[in-house]
């Protein structure tokens, strides 16, 4: 091995600079580095030195650190900007690798735009027995209502159709689709869903949350060789958009199975950090073994477990204390009663795993508020320690809930994409006055919540910079509205940055080995094509990723 021979043949070396220098392998000089420091504040540097492991040795001034490590490998950067690689602390892998074959509807302006497209899709493939997609927005298309089965028809009616909507907690399908699902009149709401009917009690072809579950039982699985091939998709996109790391929102048995073997392989770059779908039968049988906390050199863990307390705010899902101010009729809905969740987090925390709610309604994050206060108040249930459980999402949340996730040790997990998306029709779900405890990094940050953040893709983006942007700017890709969106809970520069990084890292349990450039850490970082923190916050957007590296290893682009 090679660091063998040259603790064998440089005993000068290793005595002048000490066993762990004489490691030393690939020096990165004249860079324009940044990383947060153990003060949680910004640091600058223009070199750094990983050894063949992949681990950090030192991270300093090229002057320096070129003379403490003469043997070194030289890689020069000549001026352009180093940063530590991008977590990003809510996505889903082998969806984003999926969707990238099926029919996609996000950027259609008007529900004639998608008739067209389900149209043309339907003819580019006319073998597919099933015609899937979506990310579908009835409020871009100011349509003022749900679409129907029956403009779906027009369109295709000999083969089902089933299109998710763009935050996947509501579908629309056709209604050859909706037969064999066995959806009718007489078809009753399940449990934490919908099943949307017109004035005469048919289905119009919307099913929102729980009710989606009635057309998954009849959807085409998805075998392994088309989970591979989805992987090898998403890893792909994932590390050309500069993730050396990604939180994983709902890991099933067969996931698992595929990111250990990928993990083995050394090929699941970017790294996993996996989130068990529910506390069912997969929970109860990687919980007889306890946590998986690292895995394969830290490529993979599964230690956490993803629940839901409601759906989502565009479909009307998430629940809310008081009606939705532009329909009164519904509060949305809780998945389940507050005694079930408080079980299943109970269930999860006492088998050592942090616990991840999904909570966007202000009564589904008091719900999950409330179920970890009281499981707190039990001394036996046990359930915190440093488990660090978070709310994913913590979008809509009641101004008096907010300083208790502080006190009660909770993460919010947010994606700050989600406030540019939502903010064409957010405000018209809840009113003037909750809209105030909505998207509110800022408040977060003020009482010293450290925010975990992510895009939640494919729901949207996973470009991290399109999620820095829209923490600092709070504006859309067009720069609207030109002061920002609630400009009040914006982030500063340094806090985005950071919360797409060492704080991600922290909400995975990773913070001893990623998230920053230190040494001891994992040499996982980026190299771009301008300086993050000298360009015009608009042109954040703009950024190209020209490099990514993962335990000293360039994955992105492939060699």
């Amino acid at each position: 091995m090679k660091i063998r021979k040259q603790l064998a043949n440089c005993a000068l070396l290793f005595c002048a600079l000490g066993g762990q220098h004489a490691m030393a392998d690939t020096l990165i000089e004249n860079a324009n580095g940044y990383t947060i420091n153990k003060e949680q504040s910004l640091q600058r540097f223009t070199a750094m030195v990983f050894d063949e492991e992949g681990k950090i040795l030192a991270v300093g001034s090229s002057k320096e650190l070129s003379a403490q490590f003469p043997a070194a490998k030289r890689i020069n950067l000549g001026g352009k900007t180093l940063l530590p690689g991008m977590i990003d602390a809510h996505g889903h892998t082998l969806q984003l690798g999926i969707n990238a074959t099926q029919l996609n509807l996000r950027n259609t302006q008007s529900l004639k735009d998608a008739q067209q497209a389900i149209s043309d899709y339907a003819k580019r493939f006319p073998q597919h027995q099933w015609i899937l997609g979506g990310a579908w927005n009835q409020a871009i298309w100011k349509l003022g209502r749900f679409p129907t089965a029956q403009e779906i028809d027009v369109m295709v009616k000999d083969r089902p159709v089933w299109l998710r909507r763009v935050d996947g907690h509501a579908g629309w399908a056709n209604s050859k689709a909706l037969q064999l699902a066995g959806i009718s009149k007489d078809s009753v709401d399940p449990q934490g869903g919908k099943i949307e009917k017109d004035t005469r009690g048919l289905p119009t072809g919307v099913l929102i949350d729980g009710a989606m579950q009635l057309m998954d039982k009849v959807l085409p699985a998805t075998n392994e060789a088309e989970q591979r091939i989805a992987l090898d998709a998403a890893l792909q996109q994932l590390s050309r958009n500069g993730l050396t790391s990604v939180h994983d929102a709902g890991v099933s048995a067969s996931a698992d199975r595929l990111f250990r073997e990928y993990a083995d392989q050394g090929k699941l770059n970017p790294r996993v950090v996996g989130m068990i779908s529910g506390t069912g039968d997969f929970f109860d049988q990687i919980a007889s073994q306890g946590p998986l906390l690292s895995y394969a050199n830290d490529r993979y863990s599964l230690r956490a477990v993803k629940l839901y307390a409601d759906g989502a705010l565009g479909s009307r899902g998430a629940a809310l204390l008081a009606p939705y101010s532009d329909a009164p009729q519904t509060k949305g809905l809780l998945f389940h009663s507050a005694d079930s969740i408080k079980q299943m987090i109970e269930k999860a925390a006492l088998k050592g795993f942090q616990t991840n709610v999904h909570a966007i309604g202000d009564a589904g994050n008091r719900q999950i508020l409330d179920s970890f206060e009281q499981l707190a108040k039990n001394p036996a249930s046990a359930i915190f320690g440093d488990l660090r459980h978070r709310i994913e999402h913590a979008q809509v949340v009641a101004l008096a809930d907010i300083p208790r996730f502080k006190q009660l040790n909770i993460l919010p997990s947010m994606q700050p994409t989600h406030a540019t998306s939502d903010k064409n029709m957010a405000e018209d779900r809840v009113g003037h006055e909750r809209i105030k405890g909505a998207y509110a990094w800022h408040t977060f940050l003020q009482q010293g919540s450290r925010i975990a953040c992510g895009s939640d893709f494919p729901i949207e983006s996973p470009n991290p910079f399109w999620g820095i942007h829209a923490a600092v700017t709070r504006q859309d890709a067009e720069g609207q509205p030109e002061q920002g969106w609630y400009a009040e809970q914006a982030m500063t520069l340094t806090e985005a940055f950071r919360c797409f990084t060492l704080d991600a890292a922290y909400a995975g349990h990773q913070e001893k080995v990623l998230g920053s450039l230190e040494a001891g850490k994992w040499a996982d970082f980026i190299v771009l094509d301008r300086d993050l923190f000298r360009i015009p916050l608009n042109k954040i957007l703009r950024i190209r990723v020209l490099q990514t590296w993962v335990s000293g290893k360039q994955v992105f682009p492939l060699k």
